[in-house]
């Protein structure tokens, strides 16, 4: 009775641990870069999004100023947006502003790190290295996970916003 029990527990756990298994996190100062992420693209593909949150425990406000991935010969921070029924994208102008007690979520259709001139295919279970550059707490290594081409985040992706 106790190892059937046992295994039922188990098997309930099962799905947060595959999450818990498959985020990631990395520091700078007050910030900590929660599970950096792409797609996986189609083979002839020449640009790919990356997606994070960044969460600032500090008392300052911090600002994501760049970034780079070695699957890509640039890496810049792009909004979009929609306005008419039409999906604009453009460069965001200064980067991106992280709250002092608060976050960042760059996430599909929105805040977004685009990656151009990819060098391959991103291929669904690959980590690609990465590093992020913030206005006062410097640049840190970061891997971004390749996840299906489909892949939507769920909220352990998001933070506690839950975008």
């Amino acid at each position: 009775m106790r190892n059937l029990a046992l295994l039922l527990c188990a098997l309930a756990l099962a799905p947060a641990a595959a999450t818990l298994a498959s985020a990631h996190e990395f520091k700078a100062g007050p910030l900590t870069i929660v599970h950096p992420w792409t797609r996986a693209t189609p083979p002839r593909a020449e640009v790919g999004g990356g997606y994070l949150v960044v969460r600032n425990a500090g008392t300052e406000p911090d600002r994501l100023v760049s970034a780079t991935a070695e699957a890509a010969t640039k890496v810049e921070i792009h909004e979009m947006t929609m306005s008419d029924g039409v999906m604009k994208m453009r460069p965001v102008a200064g980067g991106i502003a992280i709250p002092a007690g608060g976050e960042a979520v760059l996430q599909p259709s929105g805040l977004h790190l685009m990656m151009m001139g990819l060098k391959q295919p991103l291929k669904e279970g690959e980590s690609i290295p990465g590093s992020l550059t913030f206005e006062r707490a410097g640049t840190v290594a970061v891997t971004f996970k390749v996840e299906a081409i489909g892949h939507q985040p769920d909220s352990g992706e998001h933070g506690a916003t839950g975008h």
